[in-house]
């Protein structure tokens, strides 16, 4: 089974790529999904004893996290450390279902794939990208996203020219959606084909 890692920078759209593969019957996985699914279950009694007051409910108040990372972002790493083994455990039972159920091809939405340095067994890498001036127009369009939180999270991630560098195929998505969705259906038919034969 080909396993194909999606990652790059905040707003540059992963998550329309990664729902292009999911519209072609292709298994998707996506590690933000499964961090909101952690922020509401197994995640909540260690991220909360590490960041007191980021709890509600039952759930980690993002807001709350969000501020305590910006007074503190070299909590950032303590996070992490928390975060993304259960992340990994989930992405792991994935590849696995989707293996037994015979697919040729499953593909991982991962974020911070390049900066976590671990190596989740992809045979290849989609980097999405788009200009720098776009990429801060999406961001800061988002609820709850300022300059400062957005300075901070860029901070953190992996330069986009040195993502690109590292993939193994490449999405702009400033193009229309349409012409990404080809892409992806072009990328998709040619791995089935390259299996098929």
């Amino acid at each position: 089974m080909w396993r194909i890692g999606v990652t790059g920078s905040i707003a540059t759209g992963k998550s329309t790529v990664l729902q292009a593969f999911g519209d072609l019957g292709v298994p998707v996985f996506s590690a933000d999904q499964a961090v909101a699914e952690l922020y509401r279950g197994q995640a909540v009694a260690p991220i909360e004893a590490l960041f007191p007051g980021t709890a509600r409910d039952g759930a980690i108040d993002k807001a709350a996290l969000s501020r305590a990372l910006t007074a503190d972002p070299s909590g950032f790493a303590r996070l992490e450390a928390i975060v993304h083994p259960l992340v990994r455990e989930r992405i792991a039972r994935f590849f696995e279902d989707a293996q037994a159920q015979g697919h040729k091809l499953a593909v991982v939405e991962v974020p911070l794939l390049f900066e976590s340095g671990f190596d989740y067994g992809f045979d290849a890498v989609a980097v999405t990208w788009v200009d720098p001036a776009i990429q801060r127009q999406r961001a800061l369009a988002r609820p709850a996203m300022s300059g400062e939180k957005l300075d901070t999270i860029l901070a953190r991630q992996m330069p986009q020219a040195e993502k690109k560098a590292r993939a193994s195929y490449l999405f702009d998505t400033a193009m229309p959606i349409e012409e990404t969705r080809e892409m992806v259906a072009a990328l998709v038919a040619a791995i089935r084909a390259r299996d098929a034969s």
